[in-house]
């Protein structure tokens, strides 16, 4: 079997390059040639079944990802579904499992079958919950352990997969050296960083990346360079240890390019918002255009319960300097397991940050889209304004909680539409669209 991005190289436009272009109003020459030049990203695994697939990168509408998943205090899988669907339903374009219940092979397996858009995984979570089970410790796992549970995502059809290649020996060193409020705030990162230590060893996902990459080229998995040392408060944005692992990363990206291998780069975490457009600027830059796959960036520490908000304050301005693909952050971030609520809300935020950022990018359909809903309201034509709405289904409830018996103009200025009342005068009857 052979990858979405040799194919590209070799020419060919995939059925799934085709229904990208088609999605984003693009030639299919243009997907391919940016797939084959690494700036657009297709995650789509051979082995998953039900997947509609999508793109990520340059000039595509920026994307949103929600993570869902069984903890060891949540272990069925059946809320998880749910919340899965619920975020299609919001308008995820991907989701990632980080089950580390019970049976988190089922819960895997399951996900993937039930899920229309790609689904990422972090294999490390499993090989460690594994490692305590049957060694009595995450130190005690193997390389082999880690090497066998990544093969066995991938098999199982996982579309991309969050791989913590870039924690060296080095950048440990960096880290301490640097000092830090929160030190590693990535669960992966701490995982693999805490092998290391007590074993006194390189990390072995950056020693043995060429049988990684032999890995992912097999299922054609999309590899997410994932960002171990990813800064967890404001204080710790930007520094040595950050950037130490963002230019490993950046060798990484070429590594996989010459296996055929397709690319997302993970990014911050918590940055001042007056550091985000150099951030996505240098990652850029470093990565060469690799699509760039950012948390947040959360502006601010002191939010915990409206994070989705911190969250999508920083996102529109990483998606604007050209972030393309973002994490979601619900109002539980930092305090519990998301419910369906909170799921879908940390969605929608994403979405909203998204979509500000494709008007200044000039991503096609975007200016579009605000255009008609201005129409519609100029028109008070709510039905369309409804229809139009990033989340119709609170912005119909909202409408017909508030508007008693359908009212013309709204009831935050009843008889004193402004709309209405210039119409008026300037002898323009309101007509609907």
């Amino acid at each position: 079997m052979t990858t979405q991005m040799k194919l590209a190289l070799n020419g060919q436009i995939t059925p799934a390059m085709a229904a990208v272009a088609a999605q984003e109003g693009l030639a299919p020459e243009t997907i391919r040639e940016r797939v084959a030049a690494g700036t657009v990203t297709i995650c789509a695994n051979i082995n998953h079944a039900s997947l509609k697939p999508r793109g990520f990168g340059l000039g595509l509408k920026t994307k949103v990802n929600a993570n869902i998943g069984t903890s060891s205090a949540y272990p069925a899988v059946e809320p998880e579904l749910a919340k899965l669907q619920a975020a299609i339903d919001a308008g995820a374009d991907a989701v990632m499992d980080l089950s580390t219940g019970d049976d988190i092979d089922f819960s895997r397996k399951e996900i993937i079958k039930h899920s229309t858009v790609p689904v990422g995984t972090v294999p490390i979570y499993q090989a460690t919950v594994e490692a305590i089970k049957s060694r009595g410790s995450i130190v005690d796992m193997t390389a082999d352990d880690l090497f066998n549970t990544i093969e066995k995502h991938a098999k199982d059809g996982a579309d991309f997969m969050t791989i913590h290649c870039g924690i060296t020996q080095a950048s440990i060193a960096r880290l301490r050296q640097q000092g830090r409020v929160t030190d590693i705030v990535s669960r992966g990162g701490s995982f693999i960083t805490g092998w290391m230590l007590h074993n006194d060893k390189e990390n072995p996902l950056y020693e043995r990346y060429d049988e990684l990459m032999d890995i992912c080229a097999a299922y054609d998995v999309t590899i997410s360079l994932g960002d171990g040392l990813r800064p967890g408060c404001i204080a710790d944005a930007t520094d040595r240890a950050q950037i130490e692992e963002l230019l490993t990363l950046g060798e990484l990206v070429d590594r996989a390019w010459a296996k055929g291998v397709q690319v997302l780069v993970e990014g911050p975490g918590h940055v001042p918002y007056n550091q985000i457009e150099a951030n996505i600027k240098l990652q850029k830059q470093i990565c060469k255009g690799a699509p760039f796959y950012v948390l947040g960036p959360l502006v601010t520490d002191v939010a915990p319960g409206y994070d989705h908000i911190t969250a999508a304050i920083g996102g529109t301005l990483a998606a604007a300097a050209g972030a393309d693909f973002l994490c979601y952050v619900t109002p539980a971030e930092h305090l519990g397991l998301p419910t369906i609520d909170d799921v879908r809300e940390g969605v929608i935020a994403s979405r909203i940050a998204g979509h500000a950022a494709d008007l200044v990018k000039g991503v096609k359909g975007a200016w579009e889209w605000d255009l008609s809903m201005a129409k519609a309201r100029k028109a008070l034509d709510w039905e369309k304004q409804i229809e139009l709405a990033i989340d119709p289904v609170k912005a119909g409830r909202r409408r017909s909680e508030r508007n008693p018996g359908g009212a013309e103009a709204c009831s935050m200025c009843g008889n004193y539409c402004a709309m209405k009342i210039v119409s008026e005068y300037l002898g323009k009857p309101i007509e609907k669209c």
